[in-house]
């Protein structure tokens, strides 16, 4: 289920190139709760200029993410023109908890007085959570609710409720995750980001590695894998930038030569297809963290994508 989830969110930010960078205002994080295990964000407005961006996305998208997908083509917004920056944030609603639940953040120039007279023209009547209105979205199951003129919160009734929780104070925010905020500061300049927290990242890690992921080398630094974030560009081809900081030169040296073996195994093994797009990836490590840098042709990514290496990864 995470995998699969992180592909799609992956794909879901990879859009094309834009010019300015994809931000989240004050009030969006506000109302994101502390306990984040993914986070992304993506220039809506973007995510249709590029082919390949669009296939791909196709190809993984599961039935969840259509719904929100869906759900928000029902909300009575137009996607294409109110809708700036798009958001998800995957979060645990409790720490003794270890499941996930997904929030969706859309924040653009929203036409309030238009949004609610159709609401009301459509028989639709919010439920109310303390000062907040919360409208259903549809037949999808899922609720939003707007928590200023240029931010909207949708998803399940509990994501929107842990949400509005934490934007009216009466739990934490995203604010005080330190981590997750300090990470933000390196990549939110980009049009397409994303961050994961330390128990997303080793998740994370454990997949790609495969059975490289169960040796001892791996499991000595697994705890010290902290945080993870990446961007991706799809304006000349594909580019995916990662970085994994680990807190120690050790650590990251580890496991930037498991990945490094990884990579080797299936330079040898793979397909044509999966040997070429696995000739543009370079690993290297230094001051703590590893970097991963990834670059293909749309032609080589393309050719990846129909991969026996592609399909299980997002089976």
């Amino acid at each position: 289920m995470f995998r699969n989830t992180l592909l799609t969110l992956v794909v879901l930010i990879t859009g094309g190139a834009a010019a300015q960078a994809a931000q989240l205002s004050s009030d969006a994080r506000t109302a994101i709760p502390h306990d984040v295990q993914q986070l992304v964000v993506i220039d809506y407005r973007a995510m249709q200029n590029s082919s390949t961006a669009m296939e791909l996305r196709d190809r993984v998208m599961p039935p969840d993410l259509k719904q929100f997908d869906e759900a928000l083509k029902r909300s009575g917004l137009n996607e294409n023109h109110d809708v700036d920056e798009l958001a998800f944030a995957l979060f645990r609603p409790s720490e003794a908890n270890d499941e996930v639940v997904t929030l969706g953040i859309a924040q653009g120039q929203f036409d309030m007085a238009d949004i609610l007279a159709n609401f009301k023209k459509k028989g639709i009547k919010p439920s109310v959570i303390r000062t907040n209105k919360v409208y259903p979205m549809g037949k999808t199951g899922m609720v939003l609710c707007f928590v200023d003129p240029s931010t909207m919160v949708f998803g399940g009734n509990d994501a929107v409720k842990a949400a509005l929780d934490a934007r009216d104070g009466n739990t934490q925010s995203l604010l005080t995750n330190s981590a997750i905020m300090d990470a933000m500061r390196s990549v939110e300049s980009e049009a397409l980001w994303s961050i994961l927290d330390q128990k997303g990242t080793q998740t994370m890690m454990k997949q790609v590695l495969g059975e490289a992921g169960s040796v001892a080398d791996f499991e000595s630094v697994r705890k010290r894998l902290l945080v993870s974030y990446y961007t991706m560009d799809f304006q000349h081809g594909v580019k995916f930038d990662l970085t994994i900081a680990t807190g120690d030169a050790f650590a990251a040296a580890t496991v930037s030569s498991l990945l490094n073996a990884a990579v080797l195994y299936r330079k040898v093994s793979g397909s044509e297809s999966e040997k070429a797009a696995l000739a543009g990836t370079d690993i290297s490590s230094s001051s703590g963290k590893l970097a991963i840098h990834f670059a293909a042709s749309d032609t080589d990514f393309n050719s990846l994508l129909k991969s026996q290496l592609f399909q299980s990864m997002v089976r």
